[in-house]
């Protein structure tokens, strides 16, 4: 499957919730996947952030979409 986003996250549905109108998918991420954020060096300094911290990497977007082979 080829599609134009690049911020795809693989994994593999663990749970479907049906409502009246739409559905909840949760999906497992796979390792050894990465997700890579470019952010300024001041939140690197502001967070802290330094190897070996666990972080949440949080996608800023309107929707999220499932895709499948």
């Amino acid at each position: 499957m080829k599609i134009s986003a690049r911020n795809g996250i693989k994994g593999k549905v663990e749970k479907v919730e049906e409502g009246p109108i739409t559905a909840n998918v949760k999906i497992k991420i796979e390792a050894p996947d990465e997700i890579t954020a470019v952010i300024t060096k001041e939140s690197v300094k502001d967070l802290n952030i330094k190897v070996g911290d666990e972080v949440v990497a949080i996608i800023k977007a309107t929707e999220v979409m499932v895709g499948k082979e």
